[in-house]
């Protein structure tokens, strides 16, 4: 499964063939002339922009419901029939339904999956948008390539599909539409520290600035009791990790481009939602938002419909990176040493 592959079943090869079929399109060729009738890349994308342009981060701190009283339970969204989190670009779609609609809970399911667990979707609800990424190789093409003797070409297509939230349904059992248990107040947060420790990053602690330098491969991040609310002392090392991922003896994510340009607002972009991702994995709930970068971003998003898909399929990568580690984790409190710069 790829990472904009969402967590209902997956439909089969044959199945996918048929659908191409169905619309009426023919597929793109290496002349990429052909675009596809519903552009589901825009719609997405016109989504999160308009969030974006609302002063709304969908990933910095999607459980805090327009400043209700009622909160989202943190962590990531999931399907309730398979018990797979969402990935990609399906994380920032049901977390901007969840606070669009004020669901409390983050389980999710398709019409078909309520009736198969036994209850179903009341009257009157609306469900939200996920979608599914795949390719394929048309049959011309196959017979192409075999005449040619050449690698035949895949066809990208996005498929959407309608999920409700839980809390839409009604007949289910109580452990499916049951929000996560708040985290309790306290500054060390002894997983998210052990997860740190299990990582090996080279982090250094002081001075008055975080980042991340790929030339020499280390990590500094002020202490945690300079943050003005401590809980976004994890948020910050988690985005700075979410960088580390990229070094080339990783996932070897380019670094280009300086302050400022599309290529550095790019991967800002993808350090700030693995962040998010793995901060909800963890049960953590940053409030900090980095408005810093608001304007690079809307450009780039503005420019190229894609960009938010692919920001965040890395970042999932990212954040699955990072959290492999927590099976090494050692057990029990780690508090986070100072070390000399």
């Amino acid at each position: 499964m790829t990472a904009l592959e969402t967590a209902t079943d997956a439909p089969s090869r044959a199945a996918q063939r048929k659908n191409a079929a169905n619309t009426g399109e023919k597929p793109r060729g290496r002349s990429g002339k052909k675009k596809p009738r519903a552009d589901l890349y825009t719609e997405v994308t016109t989504k999160i922009v308009k969030e974006l342009e609302a002063g709304r981060f969908p990933w910095a701190q999607p459980w805090a419901a327009r400043g209700e009283a009622a909160t989202i339970a943190a962590g990531l969204p999931k399907n309730a029939s398979t018990g797979r989190a969402y990935s990609g670009i399906n994380i920032l779609l049901l977390w901007g339904a969840a606070i669009e609609n004020g669901f409390s809970g983050q389980t999710w399911l398709t019409f078909k999956q309520a009736r198969a667990l036994g209850g179903s979707v009341m009257k009157g609800e609306r469900g939200s948008m996920v979608v599914y990424a795949d390719k394929f190789i048309p049959k011309d093409e196959q017979e192409r390539a075999a005449k040619d003797g050449d690698e035949a070409s895949f066809v990208p297509f996005l498929k959407r599909y309608t999920v409700f939230n839980a809390a839409q349904c009604e007949g289910l059992a109580e452990e499916l539409t049951a929000g996560a248990k708040p985290l309790p107040e306290c500054d060390a947060i002894p997983r998210a520290e052990n997860l740190i420790k299990a990582t090996g990053a080279d982090f250094r602690i002081g001075g008055d600035k975080a980042f991340y330098v790929p030339s020499q491969d280390f990590i500094r991040v002020p202490p945690q009791p300079a943050f003005f609310e401590q809980i976004n002392y994890y948020r910050t090392c988690f985005h700075e990790l979410g960088h580390w991922t990229g070094h080339a003896s990783r996932l070897g994510r380019e670094f280009k481009g300086r302050y400022g340009s599309h290529a550095y607002a790019r991967e800002e972009l993808v350090a700030e939602l693995s962040s998010a991702f793995v901060c909800a994995s963890l049960s953590i709930t940053p409030t900090v938002r980095h408005a810093d970068y608001l304007g690079a971003w809307l450009e780039v998003l503005k420019e190229d419909n894609r960009a938010i898909f692919n920001a965040a399929s890395l970042a999932s990568k990212a954040a699955d990176f990072i959290l492999a580690f927590e099976t090494n984790a050692p057990v029990g409190s780690a508090a986070m040493t100072e070390r000399a710069a």
